[in-house]
């Protein structure tokens, strides 16, 4: 799917539409590529550590302050970079080698992880320590995200982008699942100072096999020479493509609301059940196991379209509103499991259906508006879940997070189909609605 020839950009090589799904023994197909097979081998390590470490640092920040707010505070500071710089990202990525930005952020990770190992280790850590390192590392982000997203398709080419976009986000979700578990074992153990450690261990991993990869085997996108707005034609761009743009729009109300569940989760396990930091690790572990099993799924999708992404950002909210009445510990359980299903097909759903709308001469900008929103409306959403929790309890706070996404949703579905953009067709198949858009 390219973009036609009138938007300015040399037509780029067509990417296939599948038009039925494919066989389950082409679900993992785009490891096929030796180089995108080594990349992802480290990034389940990095994943993996990733999460171990955001478990360690959430909870040391709520052991150390008693504030669910202030989990709030550090988690958009990890994310605020990217609010305000993230655009400026999207200019670097389409500017450099992606590998050269890769190995550099992940050495600024290294370093973040090493200090906060040297702080925990020692016993000297303050809340202050871990925020100024979260802030560092948003830093890092503004650059290493939307590289990320652009990197998959030189990895593999536009023959495998869709499967291979599905299978980053299932190795992102397999270590979401295992990565709590372990941070559980780990802060009880041997406390977060550890968890830090190997994390700073796993970025080295990343670092060395970025650099292994074979340059002669990628499918190296054009690089956009220096010129005057820059940032402003990435912006017209998503603008005049409502594929990328409504698509956009509804991120940016999940990312606000309803993608601080460390926030919520942290509020539940230490308040309404009283689940220690054990409990906090499972509660994240079964939202990744949900998403884990959605990302997978999403790699047999014949295509994707718009309405996709309004339909599942729309039970997404409903099943995250549905965790607030819950009961019991097992009943938010099975329900948190759902919520990660419904959020990776969300996730990946719009990921993909920016990528294959986009000019691959300009993906990079495109998608540094995706990971802006996705990560600075994180960033927005902290702080304020976290004072929604502290001023009306945890209920609240993950009944507001599932109540507004799922609203906009509605109203989003409502403009594009009296738009006659978005309609519905009724089949007999797994599936029982086609997406059609015009």
């Amino acid at each position: 799917m390219t973009p036609p020839p009138s938007d300015g950009y040399p037509v780029t090589a067509p990417m296939p539409v599948l038009t039925t799904r494919p066989p389950w023994r082409e679900t993992l197909v785009s490891l096929r590529v030796p180089n995108f097979r080594l990349f992802t081998a480290a990034n389940i390590v990095a994943m993996t550590a990733l999460w171990i470490q955001r478990i360690a640092q959430d909870w040391l920040v709520l052991e150390l302050s008693g504030s669910v707010a202030l989990v709030g505070v550090t988690v958009a500071l990890q994310f605020a970079p990217m609010l305000f710089l993230g655009l400026y990202g999207g200019v670097l990525v389409d500017r450099y080698d992606k590998r050269v930005l890769l190995a550099i952020t992940q050495s600024v990770s290294v370093l973040a992880s090493i200090t906060l190992a040297a702080l925990a280790l020692t016993g000297v850590v303050e809340v202050w320590h871990i925020m100024a390192v979260a802030l560092l590392v948003g830093l890092a982000t503004v650059i290493d995200n939307p590289t990320r997203q652009v990197f998959v398709n030189e990895l593999v080419g536009p023959t495998y982008l869709r499967n291979a976009i599905s299978i980053n986000s299932s190795v992102f979700q397999l270590g979401a699942l295992i990565g709590p578990a372990i941070g559980g074992v780990l802060l009880v153990s041997v406390g977060a100072g550890w968890s830090f450690a190997i994390n700073a261990l796993a970025c080295i991993g990343v670092v060395i096999t970025v650099l292994r990869l074979n340059p002669a085997t990628l499918f190296p996108a054009p690089v956009a020479p220096r010129a005057k707005g820059q940032l402003k034609e990435g912006l017209a761009y998503v603008v005049a493509k409502p594929a990328i743009l409504w698509t956009v729009i509804m991120v940016g109300f999940v990312a606000i609301f309803a993608l601080n569940m460390p926030v919520l989760l942290a509020a539940y396990a230490s308040t309404v059940f009283d689940a220690g930091p054990g409990g906090y690790g499972l509660f994240n572990s079964l939202v990744a196991a949900g998403a884990l099993i959605g990302a997978v799924l999403s790699t047999r999708r014949a295509s994707i379209r718009l309405r996709a992404v309004v339909i599942t950002g729309l039970a997404w909210g409903v099943v995250q509103a549905l965790v607030s009445g819950a009961p019991t510990q097992w009943s938010v359980g099975i329900l948190l499991v759902l919520v990660g299903f419904c959020t990776l097909q969300f996730l990946t759903g719009a990921n993909q259906l920016i990528q294959l709308s986009s000019n691959v001469a300009i993906r990079g900008r495109v998608m540094s508006v995706y990971v802006l929103v996705l990560l600075g409306g994180q960033a927005v959403g902290g702080p304020l879940m976290g004072w929604i929790v502290e001023s009306y309890g945890a209920h609240v706070g993950m009944l507001v997070s599932g109540v507004v996404p799922a609203a906009a949703a509605l109203v989003v579905g409502v403009i594009l189909a009296r738009s006659g953009g978005l309609h519905l067709r009724m089949r007999r198949s797994l599936m029982p609605i086609a997406i059609v858009q015009h």
